[in-house]
């Protein structure tokens, strides 16, 4: 068996999230509790009274804290993955699975990058739209066609029929409106905070460049295939720079799974909220087994499954 582990970027959040690990397991307690940040991330993550779970600068550090907590958890049960990768914000997580983070350092480098994308999306009026059906090609001759009206990209190429454009809301509806008629099954505009993983998001590049000077980044223990690649590193190619890249570029989800598959990965262990990526992998890769972790008993599920296959 080859495992790789996926960690979920924000989308799925909700108020309770992590809280039975939390509660059963010291060594996901001591990853959760590793940052200091300026709130609570236990009211935030567990109850969130206020709301603020789904504001992007405190999403992320919560999302990235309960994928930490997670890993720990699987690493006391002896669970190495052969290789590691995230969507968007759970690269950030699969940078401390492998170790070239610490829980602290991730969790206070996730709150610090969800600022500056809030940040850079301030008075922007932003759009994200999901294309189903239609091919790369085809949808970014529509952006093209719309970036007349302003800035629109693929910002995320999820998996076989699944793309997502954003950016300045006219030119995202101009370019929707372009893909129904050159044959997209559907166009469904996405509730988000900010053009995410566009080049409006050069801002928030910028001041994680500055924050990466200062940061020391460790080996990587194991492989991690990065957003912006869809698939391993080169020798050349740098940590930092390829995380400024990301937050502005867009996301190759697709790519990385079909690498995974040519690496001769066969099982998935999904970990964040929700199944989205277990969506994504059973789309792209439909012979591998993709398992889903948000709960100890999901989490428990998955290993005796597996131990039976060995």
């Amino acid at each position: 068996m080859k495992l790789a582990v996926l960690y979920a970027g924000q989308g799925a959040q909700h108020p309770g999230m992590g809280k039975e690990f939390y509660e059963g397991s010291p060594a996901f307690r001591a990853a959760f509790d590793s940052a200091e940040l300026d709130f609570d991330l236990h009211r935030v993550c567990f109850e969130d009274p206020d709301g603020l779970l789904n504001q992007t600068e405190y999403t992320q550090p919560c999302m990235v804290a309960f994928a930490c907590g997670v890993t720990a958890v699987l690493a006391q049960q002896g669970v190495k993955p052969a290789y590691v990768a995230g969507l968007s914000l759970g690269e950030y997580s699969a940078l401390e699975a492998a170790g070239v983070f610490t829980a602290k350092q991730a969790i206070e480098l996730a709150a610090y990058r969800g600022k500056a994308m809030a940040e850079a999306a301030k008075g922007i009026d932003c759009g994200m739209t999901a294309v189903l059906n239609l091919d790369r090609q085809a949808l970014a001759a529509c952006c093209e066609q719309a970036a007349q009206l302003g800035c629109v990209q693929i910002c995320n190429y999820n998996c076989p029929g699944q793309l997502v454009i954003g950016g300045e809301k006219a030119a995202v509806d101009k370019a929707a409106a372009l893909a129904k008629e050159a044959g997209a099954r559907r166009c469904i505009p996405l509730k988000v905070s900010g053009p995410f993983h566009t080049r409006l998001m050069a801002p928030a590049g910028d001041a994680l460049e500055k924050r990466f000077a200062s940061e020391p980044f460790g080996e990587m223990q194991v492989p991690v295939l990065f957003n912006c690649l869809g698939h391993e590193k080169a020798e050349q190619d740098s940590i930092p720079a390829l995380l400024v890249k990301q937050v502005q570029s867009s996301v190759y989800m697709e790519d990385t799974l079909r690498r995974l598959g040519e690496l001769g990965v066969d099982h998935i262990l999904e970990v964040g909220p929700g199944s989205a990526l277990a969506g994504f992998v059973k789309k792209t890769l439909p012979g591998v087994v993709c398992a889903s972790v948000e709960t100890p008993e999901q989490l428990n599920a998955a290993l005796t499954a597996w131990k039976e296959e060995l």
